[in-house]
Parts: structure tokens; sequence; C-alpha cells
């Protein structure tokens, strides 16, 4: 048995940061983790323009702890608006991707588009100046099963938008189904997607094991376990199209603990540690340098990290909670439970 796992370091190809208090607690966690992460946009007002991914970056940076190195690496909130030469300042600005939320989606994603259609300027401009899209790939048609609207965005969005885009990169984040890893697998050199811990390790039933448990609630929602098997399948492949990204996604308790529950796992204070628990448990653990280290920076053109880390066999137990700005406490998947690896 592997008691000691040693990678490049990895960066997360998706993860929230949020803005003010809340960033000041989170930060850390993600800084000490990975070299690099790309930070969402869905702020509350989104991040639309270069000037607001900029001064986004800086507020990020004067969050990570004195010594620690890491790069956050910005988009751009896309909208049914966002025009060409936003483009333009965006790559002048050092932006590496513009995040599509359909609108009514997800978290914050009422600004989102509403008809892909209507960015098709804006989406050439992006392929021509190398520009990834970003996209949470699910339909918001309510009268489409919440458990399809993935399967149907494949069909409706990502094929269209694929033949009419053809050398643009494509992103398809946070994929939890059959149908997306398998379209991903046979797309071309453009299509890439990130796959989150908790859809490596988890299905549906982990919502309501005892009753039902909020902290398990993401969007889009853990799906069956056939379809967490043909993940895992995915990102312990060894095919480069398939590579780290949280979704790390952090609520405060009182709002994960409503009745309307808010939707984001918040996975950064054990990100590794879950990410080699899902690839030990399928005596993996040989491919997920590739996915955490290397995958992602080749897909972004991007050059891969340098420094290592190294990861332990051994029995720990997760925080129950940590402090989130100024609510009361944050509670991280599985908090109060014993973990197998543990982060050096």
């Amino acid at each position: 048995m592997q008691d000691s796992l040693t990678l490049t370091r990895p960066d997360d190809w998706h993860v929230h940061l949020r803005d003010g208090a809340a960033l000041q607690s989170v930060v850390p966690y993600t800084a000490r983790q990975f070299a690099r992460a790309i930070a969402m946009p869905n702020l509350r007002p989104p991040i639309t323009t270069a000037a607001q991914a900029q001064a986004y970056r800086e507020r990020i940076l004067a969050a990570v702890p004195e010594g620690v190195d890491f790069e956050p690496l910005m988009t751009l909130y896309l909208t049914d608006v966002t025009t060409p030469d936003e483009i333009r300042r965006a790559k002048d600005a050092g932006v590496v991707a513009l995040k599509l939320y359909p609108a009514g989606a997800t978290t914050n994603s009422d600004a989102g588009v509403t008809d892909i259609r209507k960015t098709y300027r804006t989406l050439e401009a992006m392929q021509r100046d190398g520009l990834l899209l970003l996209v949470h790939g699910e339909v918001t048609d309510p009268a489409v099963d919440v458990f399809d609207r993935e399967a149907v965005f494949i069909d409706q969005v990502m094929r269209p938008l694929r033949a009419d885009m053809p050398e643009l990169k494509v992103v398809f984040e946070h994929i939890t189904t059959a149908e997306a890893a398998q379209y991903v697998a046979a797309a071309d050199q453009y299509t890439a997607a990130t796959l989150t811990p908790q859809h490596l390790l988890y299905n549906r039933n982990a919502i309501f094991m005892g009753g039902l448990r909020p902290h398990y609630y993401c969007l889009p929602v853990l799906k069956r376990e056939t379809h967490r098997l043909e993940l895992l399948k995915a990102a312990t492949s060894g095919s480069p199209k398939f590579f780290l990204g949280t979704d790390s996604a952090p609520h405060a308790s009182v709002m994960k603990e409503n009745s309307v529950c808010g939707a984001g796992c918040f996975t950064a204070l054990s990100a590794l540690e879950l990410y080699a628990e899902a690839f030990d448990s399928v005596g993996a653990l040989d491919k997920l340098e590739a996915f955490a280290s290397f995958n992602g920076p080749d897909f972004y053109s991007l050059p891969r990290n340098t420094a290592q880390v190294t990861l332990q066999r051994k029995r720990w137990t997760l925080p129950e909670a940590v402090p989130f700005g100024e609510a009361a406490q944050l509670k991280p998947l599985r908090g109060g439970e014993e973990m197998g690896w543990q982060l050096g």
C-alpha cells in the first residue's frame, strides 16, 4: 500500500473566493494547496469588465498569507451585452477566460446569458484573441428535470456552439454525468472538462443519508452512482481533457442550513486529500499528478509549476467548522469526519 504521494504543485481551475471579509477567510485555504486558481466572477455585482477583474485580483492577493506563492487567474462574467472591445481590454489586462452562466442556473447567475447566440460576436473575439470560455453546462428550462439538464445542454448548446466556434477553447466545468464525460472524451483538442471532488466521491444518495444533508447540495447536483463511476473513470483515464477544478463554494452555515439552501460544497480546506481518496479508491494514484498538475496548465497554454507537495496516508479529523468573515461559521464538506490522506 502506497503511504506517501509527491506531486508537482497543482492548480485549481475553478474556485469561488467570494469578496470582502469572506474572501479574507477562504483565500488562505486555496493558496496553501494550489499555485494558481481560476477565480469565478459571480460576485454581487459580477465581474464584467477588465478593470473590475484587475481590482478583484488585487483584493485576492491582499488576502494571501505572507510568504505563500499564489497567483489568481482572472475571469469575466459573460453577459448578453459583453462587447468584443471588452475582450481586447481583458486580454491586455491578463484575463484568461470568460464564464458562461445560463441566466438562473446557479448562485448569482441572474445576470447571465439568456441566449448563447446573443454573445456570438464576443465569442468570435475570444476565439481570435485566445481567451477561453468556461461553461456552466445546464439548461434552465423548468420543464427539464434537474437531473437531465446537463445532458440536454450538450445537445441544445454545446454541439451547436462547437460547430459554430470550432477553435474556441471551451472548458465544460464541473461535469456530473456519463453523457458529459463521454462527450468531452470524444471531442477535439479544443474541448476539456473539470471535475470536482464531490462528484468523484459521492452520488445523490449522500444528500439524503440519515436526513437532508445540505452541505452535500451543489449545482449541478450530484447524480446516480452510474454517473459517478463514469466520472471517476474519466478522471483516472490519463486523458489530458480532464483536470482538477474544485468548484469550492463557501456559504455561511446559516445559509446552508436554511429552508432555502445555498448551492455549493466548500472543499478548499481539504481538496487534495479528497481527490487522493477518490483516485486511491480505484487504485489510480499514479494518475493523480497529471490530472491535478499537468492537464490544466497544458490546456490553458500556461507553464507547469515546478514546486512540489506531498500527501501522506494518515488518519485525521477535518474541523467541523471554520471562521467565515463576519458570519458565525463555515462548514466544510465532511466537516468533523475522518480523512485518510493529509497534505504535508
